[in-house]
């Protein structure tokens, strides 16, 4: 898929996606995927390949025995996870290995799978809900590759608390765009759900304009913030007792998935 026609005249480099991720996203858009498709194709890319292997040796995912191949990985983390691991080295791969982007992908990676695997028990789309979690700030990346010490000055400005909408809005201010207009022209090109685009492009509204968007987004939106919530040690309840009613969710229950997730993903990163 090409680029939004209307971002061709900013001179922000959105990076094209390998070819293996393309086919990743067509076969997670349908319900019937294998094992060896998968695998079949993550492994036309040796460098993504590789990376997959590495990434689910990692204390991160916790598995028994070392993996020596990706059709193992994906026996042993399921398809949902190892496409979004793979999506995750794609974007390390096309976008500088600064220290601030680095950081970013390590939090796009908790992010995915604290929403990703409470969608799964809350019954949502949990391949939509992990990828847009990885792809959230993806946008933040585009924008800190295009213009690193103007982005670094911004961040210093903001509290380190700051908002999706005051992230935004800052943004606007400096570079005449932000990263949810950018986040969401990358996960169209690089092929994922229109859903996922929608939710990286809509983060940043005001909360009360949430209330207007699809479902679909609404629980996308809600998972996402409570999940934020929890990364940033604030209490998840209030957040989602805001959201999940417009979602058609059920607050509590959001809240203790999201949670336990949290709670199983931290045990995993401090061991």
């Amino acid at each position: 898929m090409s680029l939004d026609p209307s971002l061709r005249s900013l001179d922000v480099h959105l990076p094209a996606s390998p070819r293996a991720l393309m086919e990743v996203a067509a076969l997670m858009a349908v319900d019937d995927v294998s094992v060896q498709s998968l695998a079949t194709v993550i492994e036309t890319d040796m460098a993504l390949a590789a990376a997959v292997v590495r990434t689910v040796n990692s204390a991160m995912f916790g598995v028994l025995r070392r993996v020596e191949t990706v059709a193992e990985a994906v026996m042993l983390l399921g398809l949902r996870d190892v496409a979004a691991i793979t999506f995750e080295a794609g974007l390390r791969d096309r976008f500088p290995a600064t220290p601030l982007i680095t950081q970013l992908w390590d939090a796009a990676r908790i992010r995915g799978l604290l929403m990703g695997r409470a969608a799964k028990n809350l019954k949502l789309h949990a391949w939509r809900a992990q990828s847009a979690g990885l792809f959230a700030q993806v946008g933040q990346a585009a924008l800190m590759a295009h213009q690193p010490e103007a982005y670094e000055t911004l961040g210093q400005r903001l509290n380190p608390m700051a908002t999706p909408t005051e992230r935004a809005a800052a943004e606007q201010g400096d570079f005449g765009l932000d990263h949810a207009v950018l986040g969401s022209a990358l996960c169209r090109a690089w092929g994922l759900a229109a859903d996922v685009a929608d939710y990286v492009r809509d983060r940043p509204l005001p909360k009360e304009r949430w209330q207007t968007r699809p479902p679909a987004i609404k629980a996308l939106l809600c998972l996402g913030a409570v999940a934020d919530a929890c990364m940033q040690a604030q209490d998840p309840a209030p957040v989602a007792a805001l959201y999940a009613g417009p979602a058609t969710l059920d607050a509590a229950l959001v809240c203790e998935e999201m949670q336990t997730q949290w709670r199983q993903l931290s045990e995993l990163v401090e061991a």
